[in-house]
């Protein structure tokens, strides 16, 4: 077992509560392509002016640019990465998805202590993995302040998919408010940047569908709850802009091809707080790649992106200029950019799609017709607003506002991991593990719990594990587990597909295989920013 690790709840606490307070050093650029190669890198973390919005504000950069530059690099190589922290705090990268030793993993206050101020840390381990990734801080409020960029990562001995053109596509969420001052009006109020209140024209249109008696039923039901079935995101285009590769829709990134091209489009969900769901108008898109692994090709209009999850496709555009269209979840806003024949053309943007609140399934799961939720008193605790009795299993279902949008929208249950599962042994225990909260206090938690009063998960080194996810909140959870590959599964119990993020829907129950083959200190949280900062993580120890 490590006895080495610097892990500390307290610690862990603390770099969350760190926030900059110290002189800006330069003008921040929007990164439209920049790119570092080879075996040996150097990064710089330093805090810079940024102006997205006409408001000169704050921003927490590597090497001077939002994203920061994509890294690529082959499998097999070592990797050595000097990372220079000229801020006045702590800081942190941590490679998301990939697997190498825990020490090199970069969660502050888990299995790292952290990059002190003025002083340079060197990451060096071996890629052992291809396929597309992305890096960012795990300290403070750095990652909302733009501290995330893309890896690359070339094949040793796949067939390397042939294309005339790769972009690789960061979509991220920006706010002019002090992360923190987010954090103090989400915690007064849980509301306070959801603007999709329900309205007459819902309530009448619920009615005409429903029926009176049904639809009084269900709005008296989301009002004992104390919750709003609109409130899908937490926070809205209110005080968020969303970003294509470090660009505003006013100004969008452009790519350029030419027709009949065949192009890979990787798409990384950047964002702290933001779902988005992503569609290129008359061009349909061929997934090839989820989390990076392969998967066998589907072909579809749209598809969502948790916080965290990436998808590579390809496309073959026949036209003059097509429209990369990313709205958020809640339809408030969207990041978009051009996939053009030459600069200056542009195709038109799509209006918003109108938001869909909740539906009873989206509270209740399988038993939507009846009363199937505890709340405020559910054996959890003061921490929990509610207790789902019969989660829904459906991996088929394309989520609260993509359901019948006339569109084919990718869903986990279209995703097959090319190769099959990496253990064919079957789980020796099981670990359910319920994604809880309380709107009001908004605070989140596994199983009532917040981090600082909870006590590590133990997995012995190299047993096979179970893992089940049941979604007690009306809110959809991207959760990352760091270190080891989560093997989702579909609900006969059967392998699925392989993934670093799993997004668990309300009401949801989904289950994936772990096999712990990683010693170490491995941090287990949603990657919802604000979700993560009050409470819902836990630490994992392989031993």
């Amino acid at each position: 077992m490590p006895t080495d690790t610097p892990y500390s709840r307290r610690k862990f606490l603390q770099s969350l509560a760190l926030l900059t307070a110290i002189p800006y050093l330069k003008t921040a650029y929007s990164n439209n392509g920049e790119t570092l190669s080879g075996t040996e890198f150097h990064l710089t973390i330093a805090n810079t002016l940024i102006n997205f919005t006409g408001k000169t504000g704050k921003a927490t950069t590597v090497n001077g640019s939002i994203p920061a530059p994509t890294l690529y690099w082959q499998e097999g190589d070592t990797v050595t990465i000097h990372v220079t922290n000229l801020l006045e705090e702590t800081t942190s990268i941590h490679w998301h998805g990939l697997i190498l030793p825990y020490g090199m993993d970069g969660a502050h206050g888990v299995s790292f202590s952290g990059i002190e101020p003025n002083t340079t840390f060197t990451y060096s381990f071996k890629v052992a993995q291809s396929g597309t990734y992305w890096y960012h801080s795990h300290s403070g409020m750095q990652e909302q302040l733009g501290l995330y960029g893309a890896i690359v990562i070339k094949p040793l001995n796949s067939p390397i998919i042939e294309v005339d053109r790769d972009y690789v596509i960061v979509l991220s969420d920006w706010t002019d408010e002090n992360p923190m001052t987010v954090l103090d009006n989400l915690k007064k109020e849980s509301g306070y940047y959801n603007f999709n209140k329900l309205t007459l024209p819902y309530f009448v249109h619920d009615v005409m569908e429903n029926g009176w008696d049904k639809t009084i039923s269900e709005h008296d039901m989301w009002s004992d709850m104390r919750m709003n079935p609109t409130d899908l995101s937490d926070i809205s285009a209110y005080t968020y802009s969303y970003l294509l590769n470090g660009k505003l829709p006013q100004n969008p990134w452009t790519g350029l091809f030419k027709k009949g091209e065949k192009i890979r489009l990787r798409f990384i969900n950047a964002g702290a707080q933001t779902f988005f769901d992503v569609r290129i108008p008359n061009l349909k898109m061929t997934v090839i790649q989820a989390d990076g692994q392969l998967v066998e090709p589907i072909e579809v209009d749209e598809f969502r992106l948790g916080s965290a999850e990436n998808y590579d496709v390809l496309i073959t555009p026949m036209e003059d200029c097509y429209t990369l269209f990313a709205q958020s979840m809640d339809r408030t806003g969207y990041a978009c950019g051009m996939l053009t024949v030459h600069e200056g053309l542009k195709a038109e943007i799509p209006l918003l799609d109108q938001a869909k609140p909740l539906s009873m399934m989206d509270m209740m799961g399988d038993m939507a017709g009846s009363v199937a939720v505890n709340h405020a008193n559910s054996e959890f605790g003061a921490s929990v607003d509610m207790r789902v009795d019969t989660p829904r299993t459906n991996l088929d279902d394309e989520g609260i506002g993509l359901r019948n949008n006339g569109r084919r929208v990718l869903t986990y249950a279209d995703l097959y991991t090319l190769g099959g599962a990496l253990d064919s042994r079957p789980p020796q225990r099981e670990i359910e593990l319920h994604l809880t909260g309380n709107m009001n206090r908004y605070s989140w938690s596994f199983d009532g719990l917040e981090l600082d009063e909870s006590t590590p998960i133990h997995l012995h080194h190299h047993e096979r594990v179970r893992i089940i996810f049941v979604n007690d909140t009306m809110m959809t959870h991207p959760i990352h587990l760091h270190g080891m590959w989560s093997e989702l599964e579909n609900a006969n119990g059967e392998f699925q597909v392989r993934k670093h993020t799993i997004a668990v829907q309300p009401a949801q129950r989904v289950s994936f295989l772990v096999t712990a083959d990683a010693l170490g200190y491995w941090a287990l949280h949603c990657h919802l920013f604000y979700h993560m900062h009050t409470g819902m993580f836990r630490v994992v120890i392989v031993s």
